[in-house]
């Protein structure tokens, strides 16, 4: 297993706190490894196997636990008296009004609560009532790619040939195991994409219109990084002779947006500090994702970096905005209670007028916030006034 470090230190910072802790993120991201880890984070720290109850929802053989009474009480029947109780429950949104056990559960005072889903669904609605302030989620991606470099056995492969290989073969942790068996690899990749597709999306918003749905899956995942509105996306099904209204595009798009597959960067202009009304950019959850669907032509790999390093920034907490300054785009705004950093991402800047181009939306932010040039130069870094141009490999490995 991979151990997955920086959510395992999440999970163990909140151990025993009185929050129940909801971990989310697409499939086969490494939800359940997580929680395995953390299981055996506790058998090493004195817990005992008796006092740990590991539920995975989407297992058969716990398929009579799908009612809500029924988990609670199977739940409850083997509760340790007098010790804590640490439950864990895998994709618990199969179990319709799950939220009613886990409240049960939670207000004992012997029990530490643990679940996980792959819909935003989990997070709206009911439980968003019923368990207001009373949870903490951790949001899981797959691999980054430090864990993907730290993940490989052979130290002497350059970076650079690292990260092609993370964007081919794709982050998802069990695809390292199916790297040099590229069609058992496409065929995960393609049962991932199935999944989501029909467990979180279609049955979830009740989609007839497969079809549909998958060209607005192929539109998005061809224009990442670019300012897309659902008229856009409408019109240019339209233009290809598929009819798809506005108010069912926005239908699909949230849907794939609740299945982590895409994420969304809201407008934010930095001069006006306010959110701009109309176009968002919009990221892939895994680059591999992205390929199976479009194959690998080429020509936007500025875009997929740009994806890469959005991405990151998630992993690292910020809530990520795409910059707007007088006509400048700013490809980040990245925002933590602690305070705000910008970046720009470029393959490459050696050219005068390049360097110029992209570093002319940070010289234009007046606030002495910091401000990156994140490229795949291999020059040492340097500083353009301030603004520090920096190897975006050596960014990502030294998190």
């Amino acid at each position: 297993m991979i151990k997955r470090e920086a959510y395992l230190k999440k999970l163990i910072g909140f151990q025993n706190k009185d929050l129940i802790k909801v971990v989310t993120g697409i499939r086969r991201c490494g939800k359940s490894t997580l929680f395995k880890l953390f299981q055996q984070h506790l058998l090493e720290n004195g817990v005992s196997p008796q006092q740990i109850q590991s539920i995975n929802l989407e297992d058969i053989n716990y398929e009579n636990l799908r009612d809500y009474r029924q988990l609670h009480a199977h739940i409850q029947s083997n509760l340790v008296a007098d010790k804590m109780n640490y439950i864990f429950l895998d994709e618990v949104q199969n179990v319709p009004q799950f939220e009613k056990a886990v409240d049960s559960l939670y207000i004992k005072e012997n029990t530490d609560i643990y679940v996980t889903g792959s819909n935003a669904y989990l997070l709206s609605g009911e439980l968003a009532t019923l368990l207001s302030g009373r949870y903490v989620e951790i949001k899981m991606l797959p691999l980054s790619f430090q864990e993907y470099v730290s993940a490989q056995d052979n130290s002497a492969v350059t970076l650079n040939r690292r990260y092609a290989d993370y964007l081919s073969q794709s982050s998802f942790p069990y695809a390292l195991q199916l790297k040099n068996e590229p069609e058992h690899l496409s065929d995960y990749l393609q049962g991932i994409m199935d999944s989501v597709i029909l467990k979180d999306v279609v049955a979830r918003k009740n989609i007839s219109d497969i079809d549909g749905l998958k060209k607005v899956i192929r539109f998005l995942f061809d224009n990442i990084g670019n300012v897309t509105s659902l008229k856009k996306i409408s019109d240019t099904m339209k233009a290809d002779g598929y009819t798809l209204a506005p108010q069912t595009v926005e239908n699909y798009v949230s849907a794939l947006v609740d299945s982590f597959i895409l994420y969304p960067a809201r407008r934010y202009d930095i001069k006006g500090k306010e959110y701009l009304r109309f176009g968002e950019k919009y990221y892939v959850v895994d680059m591999g994702l992205r390929y199976l669907e479009l194959g690998r032509k080429g020509g936007d790999s500025g875009h997929i970096l740009e994806n890469v390093v959005y991405l990151e920034l998630l992993r690292r907490g910020y809530q990520v905005f795409c910059g707007k300054v007088n006509n400048e785009e700013v490809d980040f705004v990245a925002v933590k209670p602690e305070g705000i950093q910008y970046y720009q991402v470029s393959q490459t800047v050696r050219e005068p007028a390049t360097l110029a181009r992209e570093l002319r939306p940070l010289e234009n932010i007046r606030d002495h916030n910091p401000k990156f040039l994140l490229t795949l130069d291999e020059e040492p870094e340097v500083s353009h006034n301030g603004i520090r141009q920096i190897n975006v490999l050596d960014w990502l490995v030294n998190a």
